[in-house]
Formats: structure tokens, sequence, C-alpha cells
């Protein structure tokens, strides 16, 4: 399949926050002796595995894949050095024998998708956009997608529920909410997405457990396989007592910011800091 992407890398970072597609840029800042890559060598990694550009080739290029992968889920960016022998790469037959530093950065926000341009879908793609979200919005009524209701930097794409979910270019560092505007069109929602093996790293469904617990069931009589609803968080968002569209939009990204930042949540719905910069582990963690 012929690739008509751009090969330029500052146009394809631009490509790619258009198209809400993870990615981020390695750059060479500093090398020591011999080294394939020099200063100041760039290549932009892409949530699909592809790359534009290069920082030297062969084991180099696969180690720095595995560290942009962390720097699109988390959205912080790395600083990693790498020696350069076959000490350090025996199935290389690297003999250079140079240091090379290469600084890691995301280029692109996290994307999330909310399916449901209602109050709660429209304050959950606002906030969620002020945070530094890409945020779109589907909808199958078009007015509720006009350019002068939309939250402002989100994107909005109506058509009927199955079109729109098999359509969505969602990826496995994506969010997805479904907030649509009965269970009915929830249950279409997520069994198309289904269909379309979309797979993201959060799958949340407004509702009640009750509503988790029927819909679940009917989407495995219809062939749904149960480890893929086993993914669906529902209730989403944090447990704070909301009760407004703007409260639960709230609790909604403030979920979704704790997942990319590394924060935990508590079982009483609370937060803990990320695990690395804990000093204590709880008895759980320690097995008691």
């Amino acid at each position: 399949m012929t690739d008509d992407r751009p090969t330029d890398i500052w146009e394809e970072i631009v490509a790619c926050r258009r198209r809400g597609e993870p990615a981020a840029l390695a750059t060479i800042v500093s090398t020591l002796g011999s080294t394939p890559g020099k200063d100041p060598m760039k290549m932009l990694v892409r949530g699909d595995g592809t790359f534009v550009g290069s920082v030297g080739g062969g084991c180099l290029e696969a180690e720095v894949w595995e560290h942009a992968k962390t720097v699109m889920r988390t959205q912080r960016s790395m600083s990693v050095s790498f020696t350069l022998t076959e000490e350090h790469y025996p199935d290389s037959g690297l003999i250079c024998g140079g240091t090379v530093t290469v600084f890691i950065e995301p280029v692109t926000a996290p994307a999330l998708h909310v399916f449901g341009a209602g109050h709660v879908g429209h304050a959950t793609a606002r906030l969620a956009t002020d945070a530094g979200f890409a945020a779109t919005l589907y909808d199958d009524r078009e007015d509720m997608l006009d350019e002068e209701r939309l939250p402002r930097g989100a994107r909005g794409v109506p058509g009927e529920w199955e079109d729109s979910a098999k359509a969505a270019r969602i990826g496995e560092l994506d969010f997805v909410v479904v907030m649509t505007r009965g269970h009915h069109d929830d249950e279409r929602v997520l069994a198309a997405l289904a269909a379309a093996g979309v797979a993201p790293r959060f799958l949340g469904m407004i509702g009640s457990r009750s509503k988790r617990a029927t819909l679940t069931e009917r989407l495995a009589e219809r062939g749904v396989p149960r480890p893929w609803l086993d993914r669906i968080v529902s209730p989403v968002g944090l447990a704070i007592g909301a009760k407004t569209a703007s409260e639960i939009a709230v609790s909604i990204v403030a979920q979704l910011i704790a997942l990319v930042r590394g924060a935990e949540e508590a079982p009483d719905g609370g937060l803990r800091a990320p695990r690395e910069t804990r000093t204590t582990l709880t008895p759980r963690e320690k097995g008691q």
C-alpha cells in the first residue's frame, strides 16, 4: 500500500496534529565518539509505528521507538543516552563505540473521541480541549455540531452512529467516551466500535453499573467478545458527586488526565500520586 503522507518532518507534524494522530519527535542533541547519527538529526515517530527521518538507523531507532511510545502515552519528554557497542547490542554488530543522546518530545495532543454532542458531551469536549486534548465530537444530529456550537478547537463529525464509529481514526493511545442520548444509541456505537476492531487506551460510557451490565449482556449476545466488553469503564468519571453537565465533564476529564499523567484512582474515588513519585507502598501493593 502506497504511503502518500508527507516525508518532510515538519509537514508531517502538522499533518499528524490535523489528523489527531499520536506522534513524538526524537532529536539527537549530543554525540561522543563515533556514531552513525549526528546532531541535530531528527526522527518523527507516529503512533502506528511508522516514522519519518532518522537518528542513525538499526537498533538505535528501535530503542528510540520504544521510548517514543512511552512519551506519546505519558505526554512527558525524556532524554535518553545510548552507548553504541557490540557489548550493549550483542546482535547488532556495532563497532562504532560512540555515545548518542536523544531528546524525545510529544508533538501531538492525546486524542479524545466523544460520541454524543449533548450537554455533557459539549462540556466534556470543551474542558478536554482546554486541558490539552484533541477532542472530536460525533452525533447523528448535524445541528448539534454547528461551528457556532462546537467548543473552540474541537472537531465535529456528523452522521449515523455506525458510520461515524467505523470511520473514526481511533488508535490504541486514544480515549473514547460514549454518551449518546439513550441506551439504544450507546449500544449501536459500542457494537460498531467492536466490529471495527477499535481497541483504544480508554473506553468509557456514561451511566450506571446496571446500565453497563444490561448493555454488555446485549452486546455479548450479538457476538461481541467478552474481553472487549471488559474494557468498558462505566460509570465513567471520578467519584466526586457530580450532578450538573459541567461537573460530570470535570469528573470525566479529570479521570483522563489522571491516566495520562500516571496517577492512580484510589478505592474511595480519589487519586494517588503516580507510583514512581510515592515513597511508601499501599498494603495491597505490599501483598498484605
